[in-house]
């Protein structure tokens, strides 16, 4: 835990009582705050009692007088409409703010130098996180991994010289940091997603830009437009901005040629054979570790010798198994088709498992991506859409189930006979029509793949 000693003393509110809420309440009352929780469902207020929080309806509270209110970042801040808590912030002049901004306070006041990685963009993000994580692992670092990704920020060990955080950052998080000041940050790439909740586009790239805004080193992809003209803003800024690319060599700054990573035009590393890493969009993410890594201390060699070895992500380009030609692929973390696009991009001869709940405008932006599949096997409440835009075009089979899609993909690519083929699960649609969530739905991929026959699931 890291107690959040600079709030010793004040008086705070906290809403949202999920993991990191929790952590956020404890983490004050470890640090000297009076903390008054509350949340909407029994089930975190009930959590927050157990674990001796003081909880009470902050509608029935006298806001008067109290320093902060803490809010989590699944609550809306501005769209689609502010919560009630944060009218009544509002109107009494409370600060809002959340769990990473408590952070970044205590690591000014208790350790300023402690080494601070922090990373965002609309894809990308986790895969780059947990890469950088092990690479400084295995050079040897002390290294503390959270936020977005799963563990709340304040339940990490405290700031220290000694000791690297790396934190996932989204939009909603940034949103509630206003003095993000990173040691490194990170900005992959932007596209449009949860115009829901930030009302459009522009204030979307605002909120991103701010994670690099005050970094010391900013890595900024720049292969879009917002993306790159962000880079243009902060770098006018005077801050020092390392770009990277994937699209061009850049005399200054990271891209990708071939399976080389360049810096200033010089390999410094080498992707080939790195099967947890393919595909251009974990090119980017590898060519960003990189630059962060040693923008720290790591030396080139160790950097390198941690993309070898990194094992990659669960749901995100992961092979699961092998059936002679065949290699079967869980990309259920892919929920839009941008993110689809990244795995379609990654290989030759696809038997595509696709569909869920769709997204906005479905999958007709990966047409480009059609000629290397060999057929689509469908599945979920988008199958009448999607076959649709498939018809004439791919051949296609109305599964309907992801494991009769598996079954059917498998029979389809291993009696196919024409060389190496995937099977891949990139779904480009939320996974609510069927399971609770896209890690289930890849587990029950993984799942499905191991009980088909002469499955070779040790890939190593």
């Amino acid at each position: 835990m890291t107690p959040v000693t600079s709030f010793s003393g004040q008086r705070v509110f906290v809403f949202g009582l999920g993991g990191s809420g929790l952590a956020t309440a404890l983490a004050l009352i470890a640090g000297g705050a009076h903390v008054t929780a509350w949340d909407d469902g029994e089930k975190g207020r009930e959590a927050a009692h157990a674990a001796g929080v003081p909880v009470a309806d902050l509608r029935e509270q006298d806001w008067h007088g109290v320093d902060a209110l803490v809010l989590s970042p699944g609550v809306p801040l501005t769209h689609p409409e502010p919560h009630w808590s944060v009218y009544l912030a509002r109107a009494a002049g409370v600060e809002i703010i959340g769990d990473i901004e408590l952070f970044v306070r205590e690591r000014r006041s208790i350790a300023p130098d402690a080494p601070f990685i922090a990373i965002t963009g609309t894809n990308g993000k986790s895969t780059t996180t947990v890469l950088i994580a092990h690479i400084l692992r295995e050079a040897g670092y002390d290294v503390q991994l959270g936020g977005n990704i799963g563990t709340a920020i304040l339940s990490l060990e405290p700031p220290s010289p000694a000791r690297v955080h790396v934190v996932e950052c989204s939009s909603f998080q940034i949103d509630l940091t206003p003095t993000l000041d990173p040691t490194v940050g990170i900005h992959l790439n932007l596209t449009p997603d949860h115009i829901d909740r930030h009302g459009s586009m522009e204030l979307y790239a605002a909120i991103k830009e701010r994670l690099v805004a005050a970094s010391g080193t900013a890595i900024i992809g720049v292969d879009d437009g917002w993306s790159a003209a962000i880079a243009e803003r902060v770098a006018a800024a005077g801050r020092h901005v390392v770009p990277v690319s994937v699209r061009q060599t850049l005399a200054t700054g990271f891209s990708v040629l071939g399976d080389k990573i360049l810096r200033d035009g010089v390999a410094v590393a080498d992707l080939a054979g790195i099967g947890s890493l393919r595909g251009r969009h974990n090119a980017q993410n590898a060519a960003a570790a990189f630059a962060a890594v040693t923008a720290i201390g790591v030396s080139d060699a160790d950097a390198a010798r941690g993309l070898a070895t990194f094992p990659g992500l669960a749901h995100r380009m992961e092979a699961v198994g092998r059936a002679g030609n065949v290699l079967f692929v869980n990309d259920s973390k892919a929920t839009n088709a941008d993110a689809a696009a990244k795995a379609l991009g990654s290989f030759d001869r696809i038997f595509w498992i696709v569909g869920g709940r769709p997204k906005e405008g479905g999958i007709a932006s990966l047409t480009e991506y059609f000629p290397k599949i060999i057929h689509a096997y469908l599945i979920g409440e988008s199958s009448p859409d999607f076959a649709r835009t498939l018809d004439g075009v791919v051949p296609y089979t109305l599964s309907g189930t992801l494991d009769q899609a598996v079954v059917e993909a498998a029979r389809a690519a291993g009696g196919d006979g024409a060389g190496e083929a995937v099977v891949l699960l990139s779904p480009a649609c939320a996974s609510y029509d069927q399971f609770p969530n896209f890690e289930v739905r890849g587990n029950r991929f993984r799942e499905a793949v191991q009980a088909l026959p002469q499955v070779q699931t040790d890939l190593r």
